[in-house]
């Protein structure tokens, strides 16, 4: 088991996934919802905890936790997590797809995930907006996985809810629903990217937990939008196509299902 996280460790260092400076988001496209569709999900997510409630003081248990995975394969994996490109999503994703894909290759799948990105980032940012509440990181001493210019940045991005969480969830659920075989694989890994953030020091895991509430209202929103089943329909018929023509499998799956097997807190 050493060997392996030991192999993954070093295949992401090989391959430039540990990013010394944050990964820039992508620019935002049009989305397919309107603004009162975005704003909505006030009325579905969970309020933001408060000082000394139960879910607050779970948070910071869970993060203190969680500082422990300093320089283990998860940190590293963690740390891949952190770039939110579409290159980066879909690199995340190849194992659970069977496919390594670049925007270049699934430009319609691309274009897809980036207006859904849109959606899911606008309804993130009404909660932000409404709760500023601060990131574990802010309130006690620990060690996090981004660059100290990473995380001077995310100071003015307030916690609630993971933006990454929303983001991730929504692009595994389109996932799943285009390759249904392997719904399994694609959320279990969605759900890995947005835990991503508490490894990282940079989420308290209710963040997480009201990304992934975010993105499912926004994915229920999306699916009624005629453009968007357009879109999707075509993305559909790309990747199936890609995965039905693929010459060899993606490389570090067998070390990262490894490292993911155990839940990180």
């Amino acid at each position: 088991m050493q060997n392996i996280h030991r192999l993954l460790t070093a295949l992401l260092l090989f391959t430039g996934l540990i990013w010394s400076q944050p990964a820039a988001s992508p620019a935002r496209a049009r989305g397919y919802l309107t603004s009162e569709q975005t704003s909505g999900v006030v009325r579905i997510v969970l309020p933001a905890p408060t000082i000394g409630d139960a879910r607050y003081q779970a948070d910071m248990a869970i993060f203190r936790a969680t500082r422990s995975l300093k320089g283990t394969p998860r940190w590293a994996l963690a740390q891949a997590d952190d770039n939110l490109s579409i290159a980066g999503l879909l690199h995340a994703f190849r194992c659970a797809l069977g496919i390594t894909l670049t925007p270049e290759q699934a430009p319609k799948l691309a274009a897809l995930i980036a207006r859904a990105y849109s959606d899911a980032g606008a309804a993130a940012n009404v909660l932000k907006v409404r709760y500023q509440h601060k990131r574990p990181f802010q309130v006690a001493e620990g060690d996090v996985c981004v660059s100290p210019q990473g995380k001077q940045a995310l100071e003015h991005s307030p916690d609630y809810p993971s933006g990454h969480a929303a983001l991730s969830w929504d692009a595994g659920l389109i996932l799943a629903e285009m390759v249904p075989e392997a719904t399994i694989d694609i959320l279990a890994r969605a759900r890995a990217f947005g835990q991503s953030r508490i490894v990282c020091g940079v989420h308290n895991a209710s963040a997480v937990e009201a990304g992934d509430m975010t993105a499912t209202a926004v994915f229920a929103m999306q699916s009624e939008s005629l453009e968007f089943q357009k879109d999707f329909d075509a993305a559909r018929t790309e990747l199936a196509q890609l995965r039905a023509h693929v010459n060899s499998k993606p490389t570090g799956c067998e070390a990262e299902a490894e490292t993911l097997l155990k839940n990180p807190y």
